[in-house]
């Protein structure tokens, strides 16, 4: 299939466009359809960029939406409206703002074009009304078994953490922090050391690194910390579950399901999750023991050819245009 979608959720895309399909990337300006094509990742050669002008007369088999804008975008290029002339889906990635869970989804006015979620908890909080609901859950490609946790250190990814705030935990970084210094990994993170007014050294702003240097170095953090509060969840969780990485994490969201107690700790309780990293950070073994059931189980949930088949499942139902509801899983 020739399948449109634009470059919205990087690390989401990663793994998408590793199908068997092309995939055609709109570039040029955003207001009017266009996008940043790969936006210089290195994806197979299957991934091609379209300027936005051009659209109109490319062969398209169907459309992957992810913002709500897209679907006026398609039916102006390509004179083709989502749903009814051209096979679609929605892919939501996030949790709902607002009235949670009483939050109804953009799409739920119809019935045309299905929604994705990215999550069983997203499906679960978004009020999707008429629209055909699914759930197809992340998978990564493998990074390979890395770890080595010879740093007494806590590893942290995260984007714009001081503007994101409460959303993503960040006010809990301190209480960590007492364990053991934290490397935080990702876009904007440069202010953060200064608004947790800690003294230095305790919080390094580690920058945001290309996946090619992220996984080595995060592998030599005795633990990955994921302290999110209310995001989707988060694709470098289950990265640094396959690195092979013990992991503490804050049981919000898709987490009690995405990660079992044995590969490191899931709690609401900070305290809790707390006494676990000093355990980690201090027990270097029961850290690897931890995060070899991390790794196990990220291979058998989270894979990425999991992923791809699922996905092709929902492609293929959706180009006999009977698409699958429910979950994939």
């Amino acid at each position: 299939m020739r399948i449109l979608v634009w470059h919205v959720h990087g690390g989401w895309m990663d793994s998408f466009v590793r199908g068997g399909h092309d995939y055609l990337l709109p570039t040029g300006d955003a207001e009017r359809g266009g996008g940043i094509g790969r936006g210089g990742r290195d994806w197979p050669a299957t991934t091609v960029e379209v300027p936005f002008a051009e659209l109109r007369d490319a062969e398209v088999d169907a459309v992957v939406l992810q913002r709500p804008v897209e679907r006026a975008h398609v039916e102006r290029l390509l004179g083709r409206r989502p749903g009814r002339d051209l096979p679609a889906v929605y892919v939501e990635h996030n949790t709902p703002k607002g009235e949670v869970p009483s939050t109804v989804h953009p799409l739920a006015d119809q019935s045309a074009v299905p929604i994705v979620h990215v999550t069983h908890f997203n499906a679960l909080m978004w009020d999707s009304g008429r629209a055909p609901s699914l759930v197809v859950e992340h998978g990564v490609p493998d990074p390979g078994p890395l770890y080595t946790g010879s740093l007494d250190r806590i590893g942290v990814v995260v984007n714009e953490p001081v503007r994101r705030g409460r959303v993503t935990g960040t006010d809990l970084l301190p209480a960590f922090a007492a364990v053991a210094p934290l490397d935080v990994y990702g876009m904007k993170t440069d202010a953060l050391p200064g608004a947790l007014g800690l003294p230095d050294g305790l919080v390094t702003a580690a920058g945001d690194l290309p996946t090619a240097l992220l996984h080595p170095a995060l592998a030599e953090r005795r633990l990955y910390l994921h302290p999110n509060r209310w995001t989707s969840l988060g694709l470098s969780l289950l990265e640094a579950m396959h690195l092979g990485m013990p992991v503490v994490a804050l049981a919000a969201t898709d987490v009690p399901r995405a990660v079992p107690p044995e590969a490191g700790a899931v709690s609401s309780d900070v305290a809790e999750l707390v006494a676990a990293a000093r355990l980690l950070i201090t027990d270097p073994d029961e850290a690897r023991r931890r995060g070899r059931v991390a790794r196990e189980f990220a291979l058998e949930h989270h894979s990425l050819s999991t992923f791809l088949d699922r996905w092709e499942g929902v492609l293929a139902e959706l180009a006999r245009g009977r698409p699958t509801v429910g979950s994939t899983r």
